[in-house]
């Protein structure tokens, strides 16, 4: 069983992560964020450093899948290989932060890696609006995103809309998560969990 969850920056994704991976003790796999060497230069130069970090996660999205295949084991994947090829590079490139050049040698390299993966069988897509995002990305208060735009977020929203829409890898759920306080109420955790549940069933 492989669940992913995907969402913009800010949509809780880790969380939930966590909070299911203890609840159905499935495996979780996180986004490397701590660990990556280029965030930090990318957030404060983004035309230079752009390529540089999505194929950073891409390599480390792709290295995810083959381990989650490889082990067999129920996982939980915080963010997919899908959403840096469909809204992060293809949202810089758009921007004018990455060149056609570097963008073509992307899309071919996540169409090799894809055309030898499959989609999760279930994947959540957190969906939030942009006042929601900033305040939980305030929240955290990390360093590298206090330069995060509004229109940044906005170009990455309507993204991820987009793609959702025709998303035909698998099983979905949408979850609208600006009512929803999975960490301090337990009724909303339990929602999510009975969606799951309903949509898991249908899957054996």
């Amino acid at each position: 069983m492989h669940v992913a969850i995907a969402g913009n920056i800010g949509s809780g994704k880790t969380t939930l992560t966590r909070l299911l991976a203890k609840h159905y003790k499935w495996q979780p796999h996180f986004e490397e964020v701590d660990d990556n060497p280029y965030l930090d230069d990318f957030y404060n130069q983004m035309e230079r450093w752009s390529f540089n970090l999505q194929i950073y996660f891409l390599n480390s999205r792709f290295r995810q899948i083959l381990d989650i295949r490889e082990k067999g084991k129920s996982v939980i994947q915080d963010r997919t290989i899908y959403e840096d090829a469909y809204i992060f590079a293809p949202n810089l490139h758009a921007m004018g932060l990455m060149t056609n050049r570097d963008f073509e040698n992307y899309r071919s390299l996540f169409e090799l890696m894809e055309s030898v993966t499959e989609g999760p069988d279930l994947l959540i897509y957190l969906r939030s609006s942009i006042p929601n995002l900033v305040s939980q990305i305030h929240k955290r208060g990390r360093d590298y995103e206090n330069s995060i735009s509004i229109e940044y977020l906005s170009r990455l929203n309507e993204r991820y809309e987009a793609w959702i829409h025709g998303y035909d890898k698998g099983n979905l759920i949408i979850l609208d998560v600006d009512n929803l306080d999975f960490v301090e109420n337990q009724e909303h955790l339990g929602e999510v969990i009975n969606k799951i549940d309903a949509e898991l069933h249908g899957l054996f």
